[in-house]
C-alpha cells in the first residue's frame, strides 16, 4: 500500500472569509455602497465580514447599519454563495438577506472608506458590473429579482 502523498506535508490551515450581505430594494432601486478599495472605488451591497460571537442576521444589521445608516429588519435568507477570488487568492462565503429598512439616521458617519450609500436601479446596477466588488453583487440581486426567498429559522446561532 502506497503511503499517502502529503505525509511529510504540514498541515495547511485554509479557511474561507465568512461574510454578509443584504439586498434591499426601495422603488424600483437597490442599496449599494460606493466605497474606495486598493483597487479604486468599487460598489457593493452593505457587506462585510462576521466578527467572532456574532450571529450571521446580527453582522447583516450591523453592516448595514455601519455603511449606510439604514436600520436593517432582516426577513430572509436570499442563499449562501461561495465566490473564489483568484486574483487575491481569497474564497468568500456569503450569506445574503433581504427585508426592509426599519429606520434611518442621515447624521450618522459612515464607516471609513465608504463613500455613500446609493439607490441605484437595476440598469445603473449592471452599467457599474466592472466596478463592482465581485459577481455576487448581481447575482443576490438577480435572485431576489426570481423570489428566492428562505425562513431566517434555517439558521441556527448558539451563542
Amino acid at each position: 500500500m502506497a503511503a499517502f502523498p502529503y505525509a511529510n506535508v504540514p498541515a495547511m490551515i485554509w479557511k474561507p472569509n465568512v461574510t454578509v450581505a443584504v439586498v434591499l430594494e426601495r422603488d424600483g432601486k437597490f442599496l449599494l455602497v460606493e466605497e474606495e478599495t486598493e483597487d479604486g472605488i468599487r460598489y457593493n451591497q452593505p457587506a462585510g465580514h462576521l466578527e467572532c460571537g456574532e450571529s450571521l442576521v446580527a453582522a447583516a444589521i450591523r453592516e448595514t447599519m455601519e455603511e449606510t445608516a439604514y436600520t436593517f429588519a432582516p426577513q430572509y435568507l436570499l442563499g449562501v454563495y461561495h465566490w473564489r477570488n483568484e486574483a487575491k487568492e481569497i474564497t468568500y462565503l456569503r450569506f445574503a438577506f433581504g427585508g426592509e429598512i426599519a429606520g434611518h439616521d442621515p447624521l450618522r458617519p459612515l464607516d471609513a472608506g465608504i463613500v455613500a450609500a446609493r439607490w441605484l436601479t437595476l440598469g445603473e446596477i449592471r452599467a457599474l458590473a466592472p466596478r463592482h466588488r465581485s459577481p455576487l453583487i448581481l447575482r443576490c440581486i438577480e435572485d431576489w429579482l426570481a423570489g428566492k426567498r428562505y425562513p431566517l429559522d434555517l439558521l441556527t446561532h448558539y451563542g
